[in-house]
């Protein structure tokens, strides 16, 4: 667990401060956000090959952030019915990953969204 996170989202790549924003400007409380990520993440996990293959992707301090098209999340909206906060959360760091990664584009088009998946995790699968 990185020095950022608390036990609310320690299963999930998604920084506190990260939570706390998205929290801020989602109807949506912290804790349920939080269920949501880590629940999302034990299922990007398993998609983590197919998202590498497909998306152009930045790794930074363990974790990976993929630049993906917005149908890949409608696709993800449609499958666990969760709260937009989720994908918000998701969007912003992996903005944030891309930011701070060496020898990557780091520009989002309007219609990218951003999808983390802690590699040391799925790489173990």
């Amino acid at each position: 667990m990185s020095d950022d996170q608390s036990l609310e989202t320690d299963e999930a790549p998604i920084s506190d401060d990260v939570l706390e924003r998205t929290t801020d400007r989602s109807d949506a409380d912290a804790v349920a956000i939080a269920d949501a990520l880590v629940v999302l993440h034990s299922t990007l996990i398993g998609r983590h090959a197919e998202l590498e293959r497909e998306h152009d992707y930045a790794t930074v301090d363990g974790t990976r952030a993929y630049r993906v098209p917005e149908a890949v999340w409608d696709d993800l909206h449609e499958e666990f019915e969760f709260d937009e906060a989720v994908e918000s959360a998701h969007t912003e760091q992996a903005r944030l990953a891309f930011t701070d990664a060496v020898d990557v584009d780091e520009r989002f088009a309007d219609d990218e969204r951003g999808i983390v998946v802690g590699i040391d995790t799925a790489e173990e699968f």
